[in-house]
């Protein structure tokens, strides 16, 4: 969103340093996408691509966001947001930083259009047609928008093909500070219009090279791109399924014909670098910056224990999810103490993230095919076969070994939409945003806290304390998060007329596609 755009937008420079297969360090530079002088499209996708990935895992947005709300961690220190106390600005980084990425890939899209631009952008064999670069930006775009849509409601918005007069994002006038909200319902049916075309595009070139190596997520195989927009298409379609179930249905069964992801080495993931400054957001936030206040929570710990859920077999991803204590044992944080608990477990008493998650290079995923079983299973009226892939997937793309894989899903119950959901919050595990949406959307797992739970008996010499779990603000699992706080004054008009449409902006408001 151009409004946005006084503040540069961190870029990428040296394109050579990415195109070497030998060396991912990234050397960090500004670039503000209103006037990027002669920056190459190759650089740009470089540069949105880590900023997607930065703004979506973002310490404020994730860790204190998401991965609370998903109660995949828990907070030992401070509890606040682990009970729902969220500062207001809470989603402005997130906001302004989505948005700048967008940006990014509008410019390239407009180097491909501009007739004055188009034929330079596409000079050579790296960056490839212009075609196939406006392809690539849509999908990515459209991942964009949907995580923004997805925390947000109602937020403005572009679209490549569809001229409503509603999406005022992104426009060609840098100063456009107040753009008109769109509805989440024309957002997401615009979304699906994009990915089916996108795909469209990259499945007649399926061969073809795009980007190159300054795309992290691909190394620019055009086909994964195909694959990645119409799994994509699956997500959203899901989504919507009771919203707009003719839609729905149409977007699924075109996607899952033409080619979705079908191994995980299709998984859309962005890996990072083991030198700074582009360590993956978890190791900064744990490492650089030695924090230790977010632990695995005992709801994760314990239901892969099979202690809690469906399960009750110890599932594979315990030791690779978390890392077991001083005393070799995987004890989770318990979930949303009140303030008089927190502090009591010292970091060596509890599980914290496990090693391979707490990577420099981690490699942060966008979507995975463990989802697209998943999702396949759903459709398919929770499909056996479906799931059991699902949970191989998982497994292995985290170093599972396939034998031991297969015989863990093989020993599993019979796929039930329980089972099924279940297994699909362990395999999101680090991807907080699609986990909380799918909590909100399908109310699976269904164990995980609750107002007035019990979450911890504490016992002491003294005394027996059962800490009971109390959020700060609303009565469950937050439904959305505040708008920025500067759109209330600078965008204030659409602001409240987004409101007015939506409902009142507070977390428990729910979205269009959860109402």
């Amino acid at each position: 969103m151009n409004f946005y755009n006084k503040i540069s937008a961190i870029a990428l420079l040296s394109l050579t340093a990415f195109i070497s297969c030998k060396d991912e360090n990234l050397a960090e530079i500004n670039i503000d996408p209103n006037r990027p002088g002669n920056v190459t499209t190759p650089t740009l996708i470089l540069s949105a691509e880590k900023q997607i990935m930065d703004n979506v895992r973002n310490l404020d947005f994730s860790l204190n966001g998401t991965m609370l709300f998903a109660q995949y961690y828990s907070q030992n220190i401070y509890t606040d947001q682990s009970r729902y106390d969220l500062p207001k600005s809470t989603s402005d980084r997130y906001w302004a930083d989505g948005f700048k990425a967008l940006n990014n890939l509008n410019e390239i899209i407009k180097l491909n259009t501009n007739p004055a631009t188009k034929a330079i952008a596409a000079v050579g064999t790296v960056a490839g047609t212009n075609a196939n670069q406006i392809a690539i930006c849509r999908v990515l775009k459209a991942f964009t928008f949907h995580s923004l849509s997805d925390v947000f409601g109602d937020i403005p918005y572009q679209s490549f093909g569809n001229a409503d007069p509603s999406f005022e994002a992104l426009q060609q006038n840098p100063d456009n500070y107040t753009p008109k909200y769109a509805t989440q319902e024309k957002i997401y049916t615009d979304l699906l219009n994009e990915l089916k075309q996108a795909a469209d595009t990259l499945w007649k070139y399926p061969t073809a090279n795009t980007f190159g190596s300054s795309d992290i997520i691909y190394k620019g195989k055009n086909e994964n791109w195909a694959r990645f927009a119409n799994s994509l298409r699956l997500r959203l379609a899901t989504r919507i399924r009771t919203k707009l179930p003719t839609l729905s249905q149409q977007h699924f069964a075109e996607a899952l014909a033409q080619g979705v992801f079908t191994s995980n080495i299709h998984t859309a993931a962005f890996k990072y670098s083991t030198s700074a400054p582009n360590e993956a957001p978890l190791y900064k936030a744990t490492i650089t910056a030695n924090r230790q206040d977010f632990a695995v929570s005992h709801i994760l710990i314990n239901s892969l224990k099979g202690e809690l859920g469906p399960f009750n077999t110890l599932d594979p991803r315990l030791a690779i999810y978390a890392r077991p204590n001083k005393n070799n044992e995987y004890v989770g944080q318990p979930y949303g103490l009140p303030l008089e608990a927190a502090g009591i477990n010292k970091p060596a008493d509890i599980s914290l993230p496990g090693t391979l998650v707490n990577a420099a290079d981690f490699s942060e995923v966008l979507q995975e095919y463990a989802e697209v079983a998943f999702l396949i299973s759903e459709y398919q009226n929770w499909s056996d076969s479906e799931y059991k892939n699902g949970v191989v997937a998982s497994l292995t793309r985290w170093g599972v070994a396939e034998p031991a894989a297969q015989t863990y899903a093989n020993n599993l119950p019979a796929a039930t939409k329980e089972r099924v959901l279940t297994q699909k919050y362990f395999a999101l595990y680090t991807q907080g945003l699609e986990s909380w949406s799918e909590i909100r959307r399908t109310g699976f797992p269904n164990f995980l806290v609750k107002p007035n739970d019990v979450v911890w008996t504490r016992v002491t010499p003294a005394e027996t304390f059962n800490y009971v779990f109390k959020p700060v603000f609303g009565n469950g699992i937050p439904k959305r998060i505040y708008y920025p706080v500067k759109e209330q004054s600078v965008n204030k008009t659409n602001y409240q007329q987004a409101l007015a449409a939506q409902g009142d902006d507070v977390i428990t408001t729910p979205l269009w596609w959860n109402k």
